[in-house]
């Protein structure tokens, strides 16, 4: 059986803060994670998770190395095709969901397909009610985000992530605003997603359960890898 595929890697990564006195957010980073594979990235405040999380999921760029993702060197990559690459790539989901108030659940999870422009209109709709109805909330669609619960709002922002079949998802405290039921329910969603359906999920997290439930987890502190090892 072989071995599943890099998805992602850092070459010595670093991010400096051109302030007055220049700020180092992160140092010497080389990472790398799997096809499938949940990582969750932990560490003290201040320690660069963060700003991991943000070079990894091309929000950000470095001041030196590079990050590749699925075989691209992206810092080859203009600013439009790193949008487009994004889109393609990556699915993003955060401690606030940032669902747009004014859309229904629907057209939430549609805007990030309608981006890329790959599907009718028709398929896109079809596209969004699937990935609802897996993550069980499927009679939720015609709703507003300000008529669910914080729960519920999360699962449309990893149905909103996973709209464009992303090789990865990036999250940055998934359950940091929730209670621990749906905390447990978002932890279940991401383990599934990983072992039933190969994407690799990276997940910046204070939830020392949530970590523990990852494959691996990555420890930084004071902007560099202090730790890297199997969950269990």
């Amino acid at each position: 059986m072989s071995e599943p595929r890099i998805v992602i890697e850092t070459e010595n990564v670093t991010r400096i803060l051109a302030e007055t006195v220049p700020v180092t957010l992160v140092r010497e980073i080389n990472f790398r994670a799997k096809a499938g594979e949940f990582v969750s990235i932990t560490g003290p405040s201040g320690s660069g998770k963060s700003s991991l999380l943000y070079l990894l999921g091309l929000l950000d760029a470095p001041t030196e190395g590079r990050v590749i993702v699925d075989g691209a060197d992206t810092s080859l990559l203009d600013r439009d095709e790193l949008a487009r690459f994004r889109l393609e790539h990556l699915g993003f989901v955060f401690q606030f969901h940032f669902l747009l108030p004014e859309f229904s659940v629907l057209e939430n999870v549609a805007i990030p397909i309608r981006r890329l422009g790959k599907l009718s209109d028709a398929e896109t709709k079809v596209r969004a009610v699937e990935l609802l109805e897996g993550l069980e909330i499927g009679d939720q669609f015609e709703k507003f985000p300000d008529q669910l619960s914080g729960g519920q709002r999360q699962r449309v922002a990893i149905a909103r992530a996973l709209a464009n079949q992303p090789t990865i998802i990036l999250a940055d405290e998934p359950t940091g605003n929730l209670d621990t039921r749906n905390s447990a329910i978002v932890q279940d969603i991401f383990v599934r997603l990983a072992k039933e359906q190969g994407t690799t999920i990276i997940a910046v997290t204070h939830d020392i359960e949530f970590a523990e439930a990852a494959d691996r987890n990555v420890h930084l502190v004071d902007g560099q890898i202090a730790r890297d090892g199997r969950t269990v």
